[in-house]
């Protein structure tokens, strides 16, 4: 058992993804932990989705992962963000008991075949020349593989702080990994420090309610996964705000700040900040909103959603306290940040393997993000890849056209960060083609060619693409009664029609529901249906134009992503190239003209010389 294709070091959301990944691809798969029993812990916010991290989770899915199954498994109230806004920022969010993912995801790796959980800790990476040859565990057992997906988290080197107070950790109760960042540095990888962090832990039983506004789910909730029918919506979030007696008790400590004595040196991510860093920035704000989330159905422990900090345990205390409905409240666990090293993500490719050591590839925090999503997304693309070297097949990666994980991995690898990386829909060029709701067009396929969704899976999602197409078409080729329309028009304060129109056309208009003109026009849709199905032909009715146009513009883009740059390519030859672009320029070794059109310091002018040059 010394000898795997392929090892993942890691239990997080990134590592997940990645052995099941490789393990579903035929290859004999490794998976190593600190503590097995950890994996799949939800290490901050008992919570999968949220404003394009839910585009993330259900992309995901499509390709075959397991983030939205698990989701769906252990969730406990679910909401589609964003529905007063157009469908390409609708974004699914679950909020999940904290015990129950963990379990889930254990359960499912224990399951999968060609997959050994190993509990050990990983002392160093072991490579020979330029390629990666396995790992030396803490034993001194050394256990070869063709391909490590390195998915370590906030473990490498990491430091806990509450307070002025710093216990080595990666989190709380657990264990950091202090060897690998100093193995790697002796192959020439450079590394940073982050910092990220987590609120206090209060006992619901200690909230007063009265105070509190209440938050539901949806109604009629949606899984974030085609494989799952039915999910629960049993829980009841609950709402207050910070005031500006809050924020002067949180002041007083400020002083005892890891963050503001400088002790800490990692920036943190800029829109999940601290409490603290929220107070210090937005000093013109009297109040900022809290959202108190039941970790679980069966713990009392509840999450303050907005109240990250790492100040003294005191200052915690007496600023909870300070807030409406929490005047009495009992904490469990105190909030605490940690200051972690990643390695800088310009070091990878396109595929996540690194470009200086063969088969070692990088995914989630290590590579400078943010949130469970980014990090599973990783683990994905790296899992793949790394089954992919094994069986000696071409990378798989995906364009800033095609998917979020597209321009996730784009933006990584070509624009330096020095916060954490978080996913926004503002980030995609093309949002509104890679929606939620046309996921599994654009991605099932992919999942199915490399293995990771079956025969069953993909005729089940095409059907439902097929269903959809129909709907767009009985909308095209059906006239509407003006008498019986009109009626409906007026309902909504539309415009009415004079004479026989297509239903496609007065679908097109920002009021009118597709399904709700069907009825009207008792139109006959020879198949059972359901609101999502009808809301998918309803988008691509409604914006028909911008979906045209962005096409158009995805294909001019494509031509520049096609032109290759030569991989033996000299650019301190090209002479009228500025400083910044041939350093930036040598630093990434861009694949082709496009990516090198996307890396900060390269300017109309550099593209130009660069295109002329390689013709």
């Amino acid at each position: 058992m010394n000898n795997y294709d392929v090892i993942v070091i890691g239990g997080g959301h990134a590592g997940i993804e990645a052995c099941i990944a490789s393990a579903k691809m035929g290859c004999k798969t490794a998976l190593f932990s600190m503590n097995i029993h950890t994996i799949g812990r939800l290490s901050c916010n008992p919570s999968i989705g949220g404003s394009a991290k839910g585009h993330l989770a259900k992309e995901i899915d499509a390709l075959g992962g397991v983030m939205g199954v698990l989701a769906d498994k252990s969730g406990i109230q679910f909401k589609l963000l964003n529905t007063s806004k157009g469908p390409a920022v609708w974004s699914s969010r679950s909020q999940n008991d904290k015990d129950l993912y963990p379990l889930f995801a254990q359960e499912l790796l224990l399951s999968t075949q060609n997959l050994t959980l190993i509990n050990s800790n990983i002392k160093e990476i072991i490579i020979s020349g330029n390629r990666v040859k396995g790992v030396l565990t803490e034993t001194d057992d050394i256990i070869y593989a063709n391909c490590v997906v390195l998915c370590t988290g906030t473990f490498l080197n990491g430091i806990l702080y509450t307070g002025l107070n710093g216990i080595a950790g990666g989190r709380i109760n657990e264990q950091s990994s202090v060897s690998i960042s100093k193995n790697l540095l002796n192959y020439g990888f450079k590394t940073g420090r982050l910092k990220t962090g987590t609120p206090p832990r209060i006992n619901r039983n200690s909230i007063d309610f009265r105070k509190l506004n209440a938050v539901g789910g949806d109604i009629t909730p949606t899984p974030f996964s085609f494989r799952t029918t039915n999910v629960k919506n049993t829980l009841t979030c609950h709402q207050t705000t910070t005031t500006e007696q809050t924020h002067d008790i949180l002041r007083k400590g400020f002083n005892e700040s890891p963050m503001f004595s400088g002790i800490i040196s990692g920036k943190g991510p800029r829109y999940c900040p601290s409490i603290e860093d929220k107070i210090e920035r937005f000093s013109e704000k009297n109040s900022h909103q809290i959202l108190l989330e039941r970790e679980g159905l069966s713990t009392d422990s509840v999450y303050v959603n907005g109240f990250s900090t790492s100040l003294p345990r005191y200052i915690q205390e007496e600023g909870l306290k300070s807030i409406g409905g929490l005047e009495n409240c009992i904490i469990l666990k105190y909030g605490y940040a940690v200051e972690y090293d990643y390695f800088y993500p310009n070091q990878l490719t396109p595929s996540l393997e690194t470009k200086s050591v063969q088969g070692l590839f990088f995914a989630g925090q290590i590579n400078g993000t943010s949130g469970y999503e980014e990090a599973a997304s990783q683990g994905l693309i790296a899992g793949i890849n790394a089954g992919l070297k094994f069986l000696g097949k071409p990378p798989f990666t995906l364009s800033r056209a095609e998917a979020y994980i597209g321009v996730m991995i784009d933006d990584l690898i070509n624009k330096e960060s020095e916060e954490p990386y978080r996913i926004f829909t503002s980030l995609a060029e093309y949002r509104l083609l890679l929606r939620q709701d046309n996921v599994y067009k654009r991605l099932s396929q992919y999942g199915f060619s490399l293995g990771l969704l079956s025969e069953n899976d993909i005729i089940k999602l095409n059907h439902r693409e097929y269903l959809s197409e129909i709907l767009v078409t009985l909308a095209q080729e059906t006239k509407t009664n003006p008498t019986v329309i009109n009626s409906y028009l007026e309902s909504i304060g539309e415009t009415l029609i004079t004479s026989t129109t297509p239903v496609n056309t007065i679908a097109k208009r920002q009021k009118s529901s597709l399904k709700a003109l069907f009825e009207s026009n008792n139109t006959h849709v020879p198949f059972p249906t359901d609101s999502n199905l009808f809301d998918k032909a309803e988008i691509e009715i409604k914006y028909e134009g911008y979906i045209q146009r962005q096409l158009a513009e995805i294909e001019t883009f494509r031509q520049t992503e096609s032109k290759l740059i030569p991989k033996n390519i000299d650019y301190q030859n090209i002479k009228s190239l500025s400083a910044e672009a041939r350093e930036k320029l040598i630093k990434i070794a861009p694949i082709s003209l496009g990516q090198a059109s996307r890396i900060a310091g390269v300017s109309s002018t550099d593209l130009a010389v660069l295109m002329l040059y390689i013709r």
